[in-house]
């Protein structure tokens, strides 16, 4: 079979490649508009890490191509270079260099000089982490503590307010992560995130769907009061199991306005097991901090009802195919994903293992929070009880 011929993208065709992973697509999907392979898309994707260069511009400090064509018109009729900066308004500094680098008076060109100053000025601005190296120390520390570029940005800024010196955005974080040539941070940190992917993808590349049985005699979260959804006061929960393999898994329960999570051991996904280990855990904490519980459609809360009638917690259930009416959930296991990943068999983990899990995450910064953690936030909502 013969091979086809390498294609080398023009400028418009890459630009439009961005633009549709930037919107989600896959590889497949923007391939097929080019009539290639995944593979040529994934080249000129993967260059820099699947985050979109920035666009180039000029400086504005720099010499124009008008000023550039003056300079060239003022050598061959013989002005000197102070006449020639005078009448431009720059430094006769700056005029004599630009004559200099680019052949002398007698070989100075517009057009090849104005070339070889774009071409020079393609040198990446050095990253702060790179030039910051205890900088980067900290932050390489907390992305192996499972701490999210968000959180570590948002930490930094809270802990050293007046030293910018220490403040880092998210984005520069993750562009040094999946663009190599800064030489700022280990590639092998990625795997620290929790999405270890070789590129970045868009947020808006797949969205989770819910594929449960029905059950009956739910009350639908339409009618759940107000002051749920608002998370203006503690004591509303949603929840989840998240599953290792086809046969382990764990209940997932999380605060909306602190955003605690509390992780449960359970050993089947029947409804009886799992209604039972949800009674025993809500047992544990105080009355006004267990006021509510949301949560899918699935059917281990098949026997809610008896959950409710030991607990006197009310049970409210999301719409089908809804998992973002559980939005802090859905994200909460999705950080869990870093403990446990999907395939592992969970049933090993015992509870006092699960509320380690719990803690650690617990003590990591949320940007909800203005960069407290849930911790802090639910230690005070227990004293408030108190």
């Amino acid at each position: 079979m013969k091979q086809r011929p390498r294609i080398y993208y023009t400028e418009s065709q890459r630009a439009l490649m961005w633009d549709r992973w930037e919107k989600g697509e896959s590889l497949y999907q923007i391939a097929q508009l080019f009539d290639r392979g995944n593979s040529s898309i994934h080249r000129i994707l993967a260059e820099t890490g699947g985050i979109r260069p920035a666009q180039r511009s000029r400086s504005p400090l720099a010499l124009t191509g008008a000023e550039r064509e003056e300079i060239s018109r003022a050598m061959v009729a013989g002005h000197s270079m102070r006449s020639v900066a005078t009448r431009l308004g720059r430094a006769p500094s700056t005029i004599s260099r630009e004559i200099k680098r680019n052949g002398g008076p007698e070989c100075y060109r517009a057009n090849y000089a104005d070339q070889a100053a774009w071409d020079q000025a393609h040198r990446p601005k050095t990253c702060k982490l790179a030039e910051n190296r205890r900088l980067a120390n900290i932050v390489a520390g907390k992305l192996q503590g499972l701490w999210a570029p968000q959180q570590i940005a948002g930490w930094l800024k809270r802990t050293y307010p007046e030293d910018e010196n220490y403040h880092v955005s998210h984005e520069t974080i993750y562009r040094s992560l999946y663009i190599q040539a800064r030489g700022a941070l280990k590639k092998e940190l990625v795997q620290h995130l929790r999405r270890t992917r070789v590129m970045r993808r868009s947020r808006h590349h797949t969205q989770k769907t819910e594929n449960h049985g029905r059950i009956t005699d739910t009350v639908s979260i339409s009618e759940r009061p107000a002051t749920v959804e608002d998370r203006a006061v503690p004591g509303h929960w949603e929840g989840d199991l998240l599953f290792g393999n086809s046969t382990s898994q764990i209940a997932t329960l999380v605060e909306r306005h602190t955003r605690y999570v509390m992780l449960v051991k359970v050993a089947s996904k029947d409804t009886e097991t799992v209604i039972n280990a949800l009674i025993k855990q809500a047992r544990k904490l105080p009355r006004d901090l267990y006021k509510t519980l949301t949560w899918d459609r699935g059917t281990e809360m098949a026997a809610h009802k008896r959950f409710t009638l030991a607990t006197d917690i009310k049970v409210y259930f999301c719409d089908p195919y809804s998992p973002w009416q559980r939005g802090s959930n859905e994200n909460t296991n999705g950080l869990l994903r870093q403990y446990f990943p999907k395939g592992i068999d969970i049933s090993g983990y015992s509870q006092a293992q699960l509320n380690a899990v719990a803690k650690s995450l617990n003590g990591r910064p949320r940007k909800t929070l203005n960069y407290e953690t849930p911790a802090e936030r639910f230690s005070q909502s227990v004293a408030s009880t108190g």
